[in-house]
């Protein structure tokens, strides 16, 4: 799978270009806003179903209730090193 670095605003004007791309499996993209990252496009592998998407989502909310949160400015002062 190839990885590739877009702008924020590249993104927005072609996001259903990008979309494409990640679900044909072949790409998946980190979209930056003035060098720093913002999120990560990619597939769910060819075999998830619905059920693996729901487990994620079942995680995140378990992580929320026991506060496994962060703010953007502390994931920004961990990672900038």
């Amino acid at each position: 799978m190839n990885t590739k670095l877009i702008g924020i605003r590249d993104f927005r004007q072609n996001i259903s270009d990008y979309a494409n791309k990640a679900r044909q499996g072949n790409s998946r993209f980190i979209v930056m806003n003035r060098n720093s990252p913002l999120f990560e496009i990619k597939p769910y592998s060819k075999n998830a179903d619905i059920s693996d998407i729901l487990d994620d989502i079942q995680t995140a909310r378990d992580d929320i209730k026991k506060g496994r949160v962060y703010s953007q400015d502390e994931i920004l002062k961990k990672f900038a090193k």
